[in-house]
């Protein structure tokens, strides 16, 4: 196997949990924000990280629906 394939596997399998932990920082930070403040518990929610989260968690479902 050549160098560059394994380094090429390595990073499309580091890149997205770098991400998530990235958004899943930003997220909670929302939620702190959101309960200090005395905010509803659905606040972060409507957060950009919020929604990328949603749609994370959507897409399986959508795609699921449209391919029935």
């Amino acid at each position: 196997m050549d160098i560059t394939v394994g380094l090429f596997k390595l990073v499309k399998i580091i890149a997205p949990l770098i991400a998530a932990v990235i958004i899943g920082k930003w997220f909670l930070t929302e939620v702190k924000k959101a309960k200090i403040h005395g905010e509803p518990w659905y606040r972060p929610y409507i957060t950009p990280p919020g929604l990328i989260i949603l749609m994370a968690f959507l897409a399986p479902v959508l795609l699921w629906l449209l391919t029935r």
